[in-house]
């Protein structure tokens, strides 16, 4: 690697802060993940480089190249990466990392940069997360709707529906009659009572 480049990667230290939030890729243990960079130059010469953002407690926090594409010819820098983990793929607006059988030490932030003459860009960041289970989405708890109960009228604030008024009215009309009734009957037997005593006076005078 060109010693440039070492100067490059030191000074990406600070490149993370700024840039937006990186973009989250999650993926089961063992399976193929695929990172996409979307390219802001074709020209021929420009050379493009992913790297991965280390933070190993010897050598402190910096990026690691990867790999890298330079017209048609795919280099791998990485001590720990081989052709069979790792491979690179480019089209004219994109460049692709593709990663094998993911472990989660391959968790991590990883970038694209391109280098041309005279610019250098980079993509937006990619998080990494490997994981042994997806998070599953939990459905919300459904209550069981309660059944409503038929409550009597009354003069505070009503919470449910009130009985229909045909049967109240009916229960009313049935009071009414038997009180009517009642009525009658007393009425009759005073009647009768008045005439019996009537007949005895004028039978025994």
């Amino acid at each position: 690697m060109k010693p440039w480049l070492w100067l490059v990667l030191a000074a990406l230290c600070g490149v993370l802060a700024s840039q937006q939030a990186p973009e989250l890729v999650q993926v089961l243990s063992n399976e193929s993940v695929s990172l996409d960079c979307r390219l802001k130059s074709s020209h021929s010469n420009t050379n493009t480089y992913w790297l991965k953002w280390q933070q190993a407690p010897s050598d402190g926090p910096h990026y690691e190249a990867l790999a890298s594409w330079k017209t048609g010819k795919v280099t791998i820098h990485s001590s720990g990466a081989t052709k069979e983990k790792l491979t690179l793929s480019q089209e004219p607006a994109k460049s692709t990392l593709r990663l094998r059988d993911v472990t989660p030490a391959d968790s991590g932030i990883y970038l694209c940069m391109t280098v041309g003459h005279p610019e250098l860009t980079f993509s937006q960041s990619i998080r990494l997360n490997v994981v042994d289970a997806l998070p599953t989405t939990i459905q919300p708890t459904r209550r069981t709707p309660r059944k409503k109960m038929c409550r009597f009228p009354n003069p505070g604030p009503q919470k449910g529906p009130t009985c229909g008024l045909i049967p109240l009215s009916l229960m009313g009309a049935g009071i009414l009659v038997l009180l009517v009734s009642l009525g009658v009957s007393m009425r009759l037997y005073c009647l009768r009572r008045r005439a019996r005593l009537h007949f005895m006076k004028q039978f025994h005078k």
